[in-house]
């Protein structure tokens, strides 16, 4: 903390204004394992004050993840609430807007909802999504035999949001959610400029110009009846709700004060803080990491089996569609250039390996 300090007072305009920092990044220290990751105000962090960029780098840097907080005109518990109402409308309604493999009167492989799998007992991924897009329009469909036009054409799914007879719920559901997902857009992108200028990559936010295929999830995890062997972490034997893994882009994610998730740190799972009333955590995935030359890490992440519907949002934002991917932004060969050249061709096989996208 005494080194968070001293970058204070040789970037802030004012020493004077130190402990009113100090109060804004870490309000609260009370020795625990979480307490030096940074607490970035959003509108700090949207309007590019340059005073965060040495914290938010160094909570990356030791802890794979750091805190937005302070987000005006946004509450976690309205969207939650809004999340429940949702997964509470009979499924026929539900149905009417799931993506193809669910309901194949549907166009869209990917934007809509998406019910639990079938074995809802044993599979450890047992879970409801309901996902939406930056496109709410497309243009007219097309016919080419290059598979890389198709899904960059593909890949503009337009929104389908819900029709429930209730227009005061469509409503304030569709506004909410798009709102949302535009909060976590800023804060993605925000994120990706302040890291650029921390480590001098000026480049870097040419590469996220555009965000074809950002997402963000609604997740509903259903309370488990069952238990089995699949449900162990391979770690250390925790029971889990979902896997360990590592992001691929960067994630921006809302878990509304529920507990569970939990981030390999020094060789251990430890329970991530929650985010509060108005705030998100963000880090970054394999993907990323690796065109910033693997100096801030891809941490590894799981959440742990709790007893009680769990809710969270995840959004993801990626490269733009022919940004490439294969060097980083210093010219190293990135893992993902030894196959691929730009982010569409990657995204195509990657989707297609979790059964999101081409069913």
């Amino acid at each position: 903390m005494k080194l968070f300090a001293l970058v204070l007072l040789l970037v802030a305009p004012a020493t004077a204004l130190l402990p009113d920092l100090l109060e804004k990044l870490w309000p609260e220290q009370n020795e625990g394992v979480f307490d030096g990751v940074a607490r970035i105000p959003y509108l700090d962090l949207l309007n590019d004050n340059s005073y965060i960029d040495p914290f938010l780098l160094q909570s990356m840097k030791k802890y794979g993840y750091f805190y937005v907080v302070d987000v005006p005109e946004y509450s976690a518990s309205l969207e939650q609430d809004i999340m429940k109402q949702f997964y509470d409308l009979d499924e026929d309604v539900k149905d009417e807007i799931a993506i193809r493999r669910h309901n194949p009167a549907n166009k869209n492989a990917y934007r809509g909802y998406c019910p639990g799998l079938d074995d809802v007992e044993n599979t450890l991924q047992y879970k409801n999504l309901y996902n939406i897009g930056p496109h709410e329009t497309r243009a007219a469909s097309f016919e080419s035999d290059d598979i890389l036009e198709k899904l960059r054409y593909d890949c503009q799914e337009p929104n389908v949001w819900p029709e429930t007879g209730n227009c005061t719920f469509d409503k304030v559901f569709k506004e909410t959610f798009q709102a949302g997902f535009e909060i976590r857009r800023n804060v993605g992108r925000a994120f990706i400029r302040s890291i650029a200028r921390a480590m001098e990559y000026p480049n870097l936010p040419a590469l996220f110009s555009e965000d074809e295929f950002s997402a963000m999830g609604l997740r509903k995890y259903p309370i488990r009846r069952k238990i089995n062997s699949n449900m162990y972490s391979d770690f250390d034997g925790t029971l889990l709700r979902e896997l360990e893994h590592i992001d691929s882009t960067v994630t921006v994610l809302s878990t509304f004060n529920n507990d569970g998730l939990e981030v390999l740190y020094k060789n251990q799972y430890r329970a991530v803080p929650v985010t509060g009333e108005n705030s998100f955590i963000v880090n970054i995935g394999k993907l990323v990491d690796d065109l910033i030359d693997n100096k801030v890490p891809s941490v590894r992440h799981r959440v742990a089996e709790v007893d009680f519907d769990r809710y969270s949002i995840t959004y993801f934002l990626g490269p733009q569609f022919d940004a490439d991917i294969s060097r980083s932004v210093s010219g190293k060969l990135t893992d993902a250039g030894q196959k691929y050249t730009i982010f569409g061709e990657w995204i195509k096989d990657y989707l297609g390996a979790i059964e999101l996208f081409y069913y």
